[in-house]
């Protein structure tokens, strides 16, 4: 269950961010603070950036990566759960594809890595979503919520930047107000951010879920070794695109409005990244064959001279 406020166990989960912010004001207010933080501009030293449908979980201990960070949210949740005693954290994307299974990942994860620390708490921070005009964010909070709520162990909702308090409005248009937000795993200091550098295989992590066809497509895929200190993507498979070169030869716009759940608002490179993401599914029909030969998953590890995730030749 979710400890919503000064440690009392909510009977009822908040179904809108709106119940959320009228019943405990707190919310609104450390959500407020958070929005009047400058954002960063993060680059790759240090940074394990999380895409869409992923989540990397990791220790303060941790060599290799300082920062969890995800940005490019829309309508999308970042979901942060740490432990106060050890500062085990975890970081996910979600968009409201495997959310249940999402959310026990990321506690069970923040646990094994916080199991020789029994003093502490689970903390809960969400960002991100906004009041679009077709309640994908609420109704995306709302599956969280709940999701948080049938979870068997108390989990302490610290921060709600989310639905209204993360709108603004723009010549009658609502946006969102931040994309996005890193977190610094040794203080467990979350911050407004942009990431220019969003890891290697970029391509290959979007048409996971942008071609669809494989077990893990509607999953929220851990991305992260922290074992090994090495970035892992895949292996996986997705389905033949047939109308791929079709979609290549569309304009930005059809893309734009076809393709995203809240056009008006998309970054500026929403539609390049797609159109990467096409082409690579176009020269890479069957990844299960082409990429992932042996049904090896992709390793990265940390160049400790430029930052930058390079990858682990066998």
């Amino acid at each position: 269950m979710v400890l919503v406020l000064n440690g009392v166990l909510q009977e009822e989960w908040p179904a809108e961010s709106r119940q959320l912010f009228a019943a405990h004001p707190v919310y609104r207010e450390s959500a407020s603070h958070l929005l009047t933080t400058q954002t960063k501009v993060v680059g790759a030293m240090g940074l394990l950036y999380v895409r869409q449908r992923e989540m990397a979980a990791t220790l303060p201990q941790d060599k290799n990566v300082t920062i969890l960070g995800s940005d490019d949210t829309t309508s999308c949740i970042i979901v942060v759960v740490r432990h106060s005693g050890s500062g085990a954290v975890a970081l996910a994307h979600l968009d409201g594809s495997g959310t249940e299974e999402a959310v026990i990942n990321l506690v069970a994860r923040v646990q094994e890595l916080a199991i020789v620390y029994p003093e502490g708490r689970l903390e809960l921070q969400m960002v991100g979503g906004f009041a679009d005009p077709h309640r994908y964010s609420e109704d995306l909070f709302a599956s969280i919520m709940h999701a948080f709520h049938r979870h068997p162990l108390e989990i302490d909702l610290t921060l709600a930047c989310v639905g209204e308090v993360n709108t603004v409005l723009r010549s009658g248009v609502a946006w969102p107000a931040l994309y996005g937000v890193g977190i610094n795993v040794r203080t467990g200091e979350l911050f407004p951010a942009t990431f220019p550098d969003k890891g290697p295989d970029g391509a290959l992590r979007s048409a996971r879920y942008l071609a669809g066809g494989s077990s893990q497509a509607n999953q929220v895929v851990d991305i992260y070794d922290t074992s090994l200190g090495m970035l892992r993507i895949g292996p996986f498979n997705y389905d033949p695109l047939r109308g791929v070169d079709l979609w290549l030869e569309q304009s930005d716009d059809f893309i734009l409005q076809h393709l995203s759940t809240t056009p008006q608002v998309e970054p500026p490179h929403f539609v390049a990244e797609i159109r990467a993401t096409f082409k690579y599914i176009q020269d890479n029909q069957f990844p299960a064959v082409t990429v992932f030969r042996d049904n090896r998953p992709h390793y990265y590890r940390r160049d400790e001279h430029t930052g930058f995730w390079q990858p682990v030749r066998y």
